[in-house]
């Protein structure tokens, strides 16, 4: 591009270049001709091309799933910019740092009946209402002048405080050959991490001091915040100085190994036993890098913190207090929050005694026979047995969660995560390959319900042809076995939940990826096997029984006091 007078979309992209990002994902378009243009020419950004636009904004959120780095979609005016809200909402509820770049309509001819009109006026959809209510900022780039300017506060605004989606319109009048940015400099990313009152830290560990002197229980419950800013380390060293017992929410799991003798495991509603009762017998319960939201707070159970005293450490103060009103608070990065609360506790506790393993449940809980194809509890054991170092597995919205979240244990530098507060179906299907090309060096394995692949399992050819070797695990059973589940408990009935798959295997091979049909342990390992060394997209269509049910229980007290709970509530309204 050298030093020539660029067209504002070479502009974009160069200065999307200046702050580091090298893949960008994307759909195509007329409004957004130029745009691809620029991505075909820049020696540093690799464009994505998707099939479908969702996939593009799912992608770019599993770019800046585990890396400090700004994930990029890009879609053209109208129905493809649309497309992207979904994935822009799951970085919205989820903390990730995402720019979506969009088409719009001629500025001179809004409201005049154009093709994808979304200005809003004369019946026609307000995109910019309705981008800024998927994002931390909207932007309508109405001067070719403004580019950097805009360019540069929307990214400073997508990494600052708590990290979100940030997203800037592109009016079609201002792509133009002749239309060019005569003043490109390139962006500075400038933003402070979220440090900790020391006031507030020096309260917290106080409170903490004296319970270790009382006797009184701690427990620290972690989630993806925690695993977000990299505390894995400080989590570690904080549990183990102080014989404090770990328990993480679902997206918190493996923010230390969960072999570790002071993890207790996952505490939700389809977590483990082991974690419910040492948070029954705590105390006083440190929340770091957590909301409290529903799945971790059994449905939000306003009994939940009775007779405990809270402490919740969040990036974002509006987080804080929202459901639970907290004991004690701090507005901080979970890491620094943790390295200073350990730092000021050392200074006032006496050392540790000798470490007290927590008994772990899972792992001894007895899996009953189920008749048909694979037991998807003894499909997760594998699968969890068998992730490679520093693996990623990503889960999407289904009955396959529980059975993962549950039965793999992640080792120190495996990560796990579902699709978040939002929860769409396919996010991670989908996300998966953005996962990938952020960190190449990763395994990034997905275990999904039928029900998503099905719904986005075509973007299967966007890895083939980009040469992504991202493996899918689909838990197949022909039904959204969560949905009737659901159906079944509060209604005694179900209905619209069973659908005809086709054979996934083969359609993978024939769209030129890997695919393996499975319908016992040994041939899911063998094939997973394979999946490990082919250096290939690969999907293994596992052939589950329907007739195994997932642990649940709406009640911290466990599953008999959920059922009983569920029972007494049922009465009260007949």
């Amino acid at each position: 591009m050298g030093n020539r007078a660029m067209q504002v979309y070479e502009a974009v992209v160069k200065g999307l270049e200046s702050v580091g990002v090298d893949t960008a994902f994307g759909g195509n378009g007329e409004n957004i001709a130029s745009l691809t243009l620029a991505l075909k020419h820049s020696p540093k950004i690799r464009p994505v091309m998707t099939r479908h636009e969702q996939a593009a904004s799912f992608m770019a959120c599993g770019y800046a799933m585990y890396t400090n780095r700004l994930g990029v979609c890009f879609a053209t005016v109208g129905p493809g910019a649309f497309n992207l809200f979904s994935g822009l909402a799951v970085a919205l509820s989820d903390s990730y740092p995402v720019l979506a770049i969009t088409g719009y309509v001629d500025l001179d001819w809004r409201g005049r009946g154009a093709v994808n009109d979304t200005s809003g006026l004369n019946r026609t959809p307000d995109s910019q209402a309705m981008f800024a209510a998927t994002t931390k900022k909207s932007y309508l780039l109405t001067d070719a002048a403004d580019t950097c300017e805009v360019l540069e506060e929307a990214v400073n605004v997508a990494f600052e405080g708590r990290p979100g989606p940030v997203h800037v319109h592109v009016p079609q009048n201002l792509t133009r050959r002749q239309v060019t940015v005569d003043d490109y400099h390139d962006l500075s990313l400038d933003t402070a991490p979220v440090r900790p009152d020391p006031e507030g830290v020096e309260e917290i560990a106080e409170v903490l001091a004296g319970a270790l002197r009382d006797g009184r229980r701690i427990v620290l419950l972690t989630g993806f915040g925690a695993i977000r800013s990299h505390a894995e380390t400080a989590v570690q060293n904080f549990v183990e100085r102080f014989r404090i017992p770990l328990i993480t929410t679902l997206d918190g799991k493996g923010v230390v190994a969960e072999t570790h003798p002071l993890a207790a495991g996952v505490f939700s509603e389809s977590g483990h036993a082991s974690a419910s009762k040492v948070f029954r017998e705590a105390d006083v319960v440190l929340a770091v890098g957590n909301s409290l939201n529903q799945h971790a707070t059994f449905g939000l159970r306003k009994d939940l913190f009775d007779g405990k005293a809270l402490i919740q450490v969040n990036i974002a103060d509006s987080e804080i207090g929202k459901t639970y009103v907290p004991d004690h608070r701090l507005v901080s990065d979970a890491r620094l929050a943790v390295e200073a609360i350990t730092d000021a506790l050392a200074r006032r506790a006496a050392p540790a005694g000798p470490l007290e393993p927590v008994n772990r449940d899972h792992e001894r809980r007895h899996l009953l026979p189920a008749p048909g194809a694979i037991h998807p509890g003894r499909l997760a054991q594998q699968l969890g047995r068998m992730l490679p170092e520093r693996a990623v597995l990503l889960a999407d919205a289904g009955a396959h969660l529980a059975w993962l979240g549950y039965y793999v244990d992640l080792d120190k530098g495996q990560n796990f995560r579902k699709t978040g507060t939002f929860g769409p179906m396919a996010g991670h299907v989908n996300g998966a390959i953005g996962v990938k090309l952020a960190q190449p060096d990763r395994t990034v394995v997905v275990g999904c319900g039928d029900g998503c692949y099905a719904m986005a399992g075509f973007e299967l050819m966007t890895a083939v042809q980009n040469d992504i070797p991202v493996i899918w695990v689909i838990f197949d059973d022909d039904e959204y076995k969560l949905i009737k589940l659901y159906q079944a408990a509060t209604y005694g009935e179900s209905a619209l939940v069973e659908f005809q798959n086709p054979d996934f295997a083969a359609y993978a091979r024939a769209c030129g990826a890997v695919g393996h049909r499975v319908e016992t342990l040994e041939e899911f390992e063998a094939a997973f096997k394979t999946a490990l060394t082919s250096g290939r997209p690969t999907v293994i269509d596992a052939r589950i029984t329907r007739w195994a049910l997932p642990h649940y229980s709406s009640s911290p007290e466990g599953v008999v006091a959920g059922v009983w709970e569920t029972l007494e509530e049922r009465f009260r309204h007949d």
